[in-house]
């Protein structure tokens, strides 16, 4: 099992998602890190705000940053004349994850210009001259059985060898307010499945990940109170948690993730009380790089 553990301690890494979408997104992660908790995100290639990313982690060099790859509900690298069927004639992914899922699973045309398009991502990310540390995707793409076959033939190729193996313990999940009960159950329940298809791929490549992944079950309400009932309930091992940190007003957050808290995730982030908790129940903050972050 290619697992980060390393002991029976508490590691925990906490990443923000979408760096790059924009700059109310990019000035949150930015934030979270200099001001609190953060110890890595997942950039955007295709982002409207790549290159003021791209800036900022130059600035911020204890900053890991990874890829986020983004193949629906955003903007490809490659030209739309490059990917017909794939996108739009202005190079836009579809936005339905469902029936991109299906699209891309039943359409096997698709898996050729899918390579290409994922190879471009991490391409442009690797001519920033950025480390890149790890790959996950927008709204978890990369478990998808057709993009997470492509990866498994880019990654060794490109020395990529950490992945955010997405999936969460339901039983041990705190959220009890009642929201998307059905919801919570049907993502643990595929994601359980998604990663029983990537974990022996995985372990064979030897690229490592977290022996639990957080955020799926309560994405974009991952709020200072349900951070500090998921850090009394860690586990040892290390896990990752993931956000969705952002300043608004911003027209890019609003229009795609309008249900989304993204002041009370960074709130989360810098919260005092956070940290004292991590302090208090001896949790170890660190990246995928395996490096421990004692600023905090």
């Amino acid at each position: 099992m290619t697992t980060l553990r390393t002991s029976a301690m508490k590691k925990l890494i906490i990443n923000a998602d979408d760096f790059g979408l924009s700059d109310g997104a990019n000035r949150a992660v930015i934030r979270a890190y200099r001001e609190g908790i953060l110890t890595s995100t997942s950039l955007m290639a295709g982002g409207r705000a790549f290159d003021e990313a791209v800036s900022l982690a130059r600035e911020n060099p204890g900053l890991q940053v990874g890829l986020h790859l983004t193949l629906l509900q955003g903007k490809a690298v490659l030209s739309p004349e490059e990917l017909p069927g794939l996108v739009d004639r202005e190079g836009n992914f579809p936005v339905d994850p469902v029936l991109t899922g299906m699209r891309f699973f039943f359409r096997t045309s698709l898996r050729k210009k899918l390579f290409r398009e994922v190879e471009a991502q991490i391409l442009r990310f690797r001519d920033t001259g950025l480390p890149l540390s790890h790959v996950d995707g927008h709204l978890n793409i990369h478990m998808h059985p057709t993009v997470f076959s492509v990866l498994a033939e880019l990654m060794p190729k490109y020395g990529i060898s950490s992945f955010r193996l997405t999936r969460e313990n339901l039983a041990n999940d705190p959220a009890s307010d009642g929201t998307r009960w059905f919801g919570r159950r049907l993502d643990a329940f595929i994601f359980a499945r998604l990663a029983e298809n990537c974990r022996p791929v995985l372990d064979r490549l030897g690229i490592c990940y977290a022996d639990e992944v957080k955020g799926l079950l309560n994405s974009g309400r991952m709020t200072e109170e349900y951070l500090l009932k998921v850090l009394n309930r860690l586990d040892p091992g290390c896990t990752e948690i993931y956000f969705h940190p952002g300043c608004l007003p911003d027209p890019e957050l609003a229009s795609w993730m309008p249900d989304y808290l993204h002041e009370e995730e960074l709130a989360a982030l810098t919260s005092s009380r956070v940290r004292e908790k991590i302090a208090e129940q001896g949790i170890h903050l660190g990246n995928y790089r395996g490096e421990d972050r004692i600023d905090v």
